[in-house]
């Protein structure tokens, strides 16, 4: 009878927004979403959101390495498709569960529910979002936290934390962007109007107006009043950092306060000391700060950086335990770097060194890849692409196709692995003009492979951009920077001895950035600029390892284009 009215309590907690059951020896955490517009004043000024379960952003995930969750996600946008990826999980045994659409599933149709299930494999600071059309523009993101499993502890001591979730806003909606950037000729989505710290800001308006010449008067509300951060003095505080920007690339500081870095996309760092954070879009950090100066209040301060941009710098406040919120701080808001000091950004980068410990690379690569990424035309539409293709997704799913063997889903062409000698990134392309592809990259299963990221000159004379690649279904290492054409002779400068351990790396204007994983997980995953309105435009590829060895793909994944009337056909017989 007791076993009855347990199975009753635990069902009953199923019907909540989270439910905590346990298998055999792991915590499985069960969550119910509906993901839908909702009005919403992120920066003070009401706009159109897309919120799950009535929030935004949306709920934060907290598990331990080793539990597993058990989502249960039902769209209610009406008139569009949804899925969402779990950025930095590596969804080890679950590709189907990596949430792209095209790549990893189908999309989760107005009126549909859809069940991600997958493992926390490992402790750290992610977060998830909207990986459809642009769907991050609108706001579809939140925060995943992964604890140490039980029993284990972290390499480094604090008293508490705090989460930050950071992130730019436009009052254009997402699908005006999309129209603007696939016309001709293009229509740029322009700067962002506002920074957001935890889906908060302020529009057009400074909160501290006695350092500022703006004049303006802070805006309350719920929606938008500035997420406080609320510390004890003496204290060590974890600050877990992650970036979901659509555009920008920022900087993070507190006046009167020093930050160690000690992790980098889920992967401990050697720690580090630094006066201010550079993070891109794509990446997560955890720092720790001391609180051991004076009672007061501290600005925290989030600006862009690597944009020429007037949008207004997003800040908060510190606020040390008893002291009133209405206290002026002592010190002037952090001032943010220089947008195009790219030697002081590289120079953050080049600090960050993987954690004794940390597994490192092979000594030697299989197979080296050389993406260049350039911006092109195609009748006279703007386009990003990779090796001169620019990226456009099939309607049937590649893990699919690729299980099913169906050929006629995708280009069978195997894509450039590499450019013209002769091509100077140092001036615009030659020829503008380019071409789409579906085309995929295979790689041998457990194989080493070296991605070179070279950057390029735009359609623009002497403009080249910053571009935060992500990798799905891995993490990386990444072995060197450099300025210019890579060369092979560039080769010994890679560090084998301790590179960081990154699911996003940077490359810099007119440089490269060379990374090394092994393809030991099979399915087939994303590696694209987790710049939104880039990746919108072509500029990603494809890699496909092992899938021969992925089983359990649930049908509804499928369930669309060529695949989803064959495997229909299949189950008829």
């Amino acid at each position: 009878m007791r076993k009855w009215v347990k199975l009753v309590l635990m069902l009953f907690m199923c019907l909540k927004e989270t439910c905590f059951c346990f298998g055999s020896d792991k915590l499985r955490h069960f969550y119910k979403w509906e993901v839908e517009y909702m009005f919403w004043s992120p920066d003070c000024v009401e706009n159109i959101v897309i919120g799950i379960n009535g929030r935004f952003p949306g709920p934060t995930i907290r598990a331990r390495a080793g539990d597993t969750i058990h989502l249960q996600l039902t769209n209610k946008l009406l008139t569009e498709g949804v899925v969402i990826h779990w950025h930095g999980i590596r969804q080890l045994g679950t590709p189907w569960a990596d949430g792209t659409i095209s790549i990893s599933q189908c999309a989760i149709n107005p009126g549909e529910t859809f069940t991600y299930r997958f493992l926390l494999d490992k402790a750290g600071t992610y977060f998830y979002h909207g990986h459809y059309g642009m769907q991050r523009s609108a706001g579809l993101y939140g925060m995943l936290i992964v604890d140490v499993a039980e029993g284990e502890s972290e390499p480094f001591h604090y008293n508490d934390e705090i989460n930050l979730l950071l992130s730019d806003w436009w009052h254009q909606s997402s699908h005006h962007q999309e129209v603007g950037l696939s016309s001709n000729p293009m229509r740029w989505i322009g700067e962002p109007q506002s920074l957001l710290i935890n889906g908060r800001g302020q529009y057009n308006c400074s909160i501290a107006p006695k350092f500022s010449k703006q004049k303006c008067h802070l805006k309350g509300g719920e929606q938008c009043a500035p997420p406080i951060l609320n510390v004890q003095r003496n204290k060590i505080y974890r600050l877990r950092i992650a970036s979901t920007t659509a555009l920008a690339s920022l900087n993070f500081a507190i006046s009167g306060h020093k930050m160690v870095v000690v992790e980098a996309d889920g992967n401990y760092v050697k720690p580090f000391e630094t006066n201010d954070l550079y993070i891109y879009s794509g990446e997560s950090y955890s720092v720790l700060i001391t609180t051991n100066q004076t009672i007061g209040n501290y600005w925290v301060s989030v600006g862009q950086v690597a944009r020429n941009s007037n949008t207004t710098q997003a800040l908060t406040l510190l606020n040390y335990h008893k002291t009133p919120l209405q206290n002026p701080p002592f010190l002037p808001p952090p001032i943010t770097p220089k947008w195009d000091d790219f030697q002081r950004a590289k120079t953050f980068s080049g600090r960050i060194f993987a954690r004794i410990g940390t597994p490192q690379p092979p000594k030697k690569h299989d197979r080296r890849i050389i993406l260049l990424n350039t911006q092109n035309r195609i009748h006279g539409y703007t386009k990003w692409a990779i090796n001169n293709v620019s990226l456009v997704l099939p309607t049937t799913p590649y893990l699919g196709s690729m299980k099913y063997r169906l050929k006629d889903a995708f280009d069978q062409a195997n894509p450039p692995e590499k450019f013209a000698e002769n091509y100077n990134v140092m001036e615009p392309p030659p020829n503008p003009n380019t071409t789409t592809g579906s085309g995929i990259y295979r790689l041998d299963y457990k194989s080493t492979v070296d991605v070179i990221l070279q950057n390029a000159n735009m359609l623009k004379n002497g403009a080249s951009e910053v571009h935060p690649w992500h990798l799905h279904g891995h993490d990386f290492w990444v072995l060197g920077y450099g300025e210019g054409k890579f060369r092979e002779e560039d080769e010994i400068k890679f560090n084998l001895k301790n590179p960081a351990l990154r699911n996003t790396a940077m490359v810099f204007p007119h440089g490269w950035t060379a990374l090394r994983f092994v393809a030991d997980n099979p399915g087939v995953w994303a590696f694209h600029c987790h710049i939104e309105p880039h990746l919108h435009l072509g500029m990603g590829v494809v890699f496909a390892e092992g899938v021969q060895h992925v089983g359990g793909i649930p049908n509804e994944a499928l369930a669309c284009g060529l695949i989803g009337r064959r495997f229909m056909d299949f189950e008829k017989h």
